[in-house]
């Protein structure tokens, strides 16, 4: 995969003395599961600066993958590697191996047992491709909490109060999408940590990459600042979907945006793995602050 917009290492070789905005205290946690804190990679410094994110234990723990990853060439059979990876250490078709019990519930068709847990990896990316407010969505939400400390900004609705009901309630659902699943933030570690083993393979040289994303406004408290007409500086969700195609980014709202995202901050996009992700070439995006170009 190539992205002739994607920015060069040595467009970062000059330190910046203008730092913009920092992250407001109430988008993010005071630890996280990171190398960096969430101060810090959710910043507009890190925009501008990019580096490697790691997530605690996952490369140790998974290092004879990506050993294996290594010798091979083509970017397909990697895909399909990490997806067998996937199925056998998580046990994802032999869940009753991982201690999940069936249900035996009067919803079990024919009196056959239907077993719970069947909520993996690819479930939760492509109930997101469907709709980022859904069950799905505030897991992966739920999940940038828990390893990157930045808190979700909005689901199906403004979290921005803590106390609120709405906030009570997005925790109940993300409790719901994780209960009686195996490992299921693990396997989102790990399909974190091979969309960035495959976005530094395939594009050495790069350390961001111009996306796309279409909105209608941005409320108060997301614009942090007005460097002139079109250039922006931003608080997104997060969590965000861009596309790398303009005309497909235009088609989800009135007005479009440009931005450069650190590929250290790209969760995963539909190429990564060719068969089992459909849609419009999308990349999700973990959140913060971003300045933003508006295109119209």
């Amino acid at each position: 995969m190539t992205n002739a917009a994607a920015c060069r290492v040595d467009d970062n070789s000059v330190v910046a003395f203008n730092w913009g905005p920092r992250l407001p205290k109430s988008a993010y946690l005071p630890i996280n599961r990171c190398s960096l804190p969430a101060a810090i990679l959710g910043g507009l410094t890190f925009q501008r600066h990019p580096t490697p994110l790691l997530l605690d234990g996952v490369a140790e723990l998974h290092a004879h993958l990506f050993q294996m990853l290594e010798s091979l060439a083509e970017p397909a059979e990697r895909a399909r590697r990490f997806i067998d990876y996937m199925t056998v250490h998580f046990r994802l078709e032999a869940l009753e191996e991982a201690g999940l019990t069936p249900d035996r519930s009067t919803g079990a068709r024919q009196g056959r047992p239907k077993l719970r847990g069947r909520a993996d990896y690819l479930r939760m990316v492509r109930g997101w491709a469907f709709d980022p407010n859904t069950q799905e969505g505030a897991v992966l939400k739920a999940w940038v909490e828990s390893r990157f400390g930045l808190l979700t900004r909005y689901h199906g609705g403004l979290l921005d109060d803590r106390t609120e009901d709405a906030y009570e309630h997005f925790l109940e659902v993300c409790s719901r999408g994780v209960y009686n699943t195996h490992a299921l933030e693990a396997q989102l570690d790990l399909l974190y940590a091979y969309c960035q083993y495959e976005l530094r393979r395939q594009q050495p040289e790069s350390t961001c990459l111009n996306l796309y994303r279409g909105f209608n406004r941005f409320s108060e408290d997301q614009m942090l600042a007005r460097l002139d007409r079109r250039r922006w500086i931003v608080l997104l969700n997060n969590l965000s979907s861009f596309s790398v195609q303009r005309e497909r980014a235009e088609e989800f709202g009135d007005h479009l945006l440009r931005t450069r995202v650190p590929m250290a901050k790209v969760f995963f996009y539909n190429r990564v793995l060719p068969g089992m992700l459909k849609g419009e070439d999308e990349y999700v995006v973990i959140g913060g602050v971003y300045e933003v170009e508006r295109l119209a």
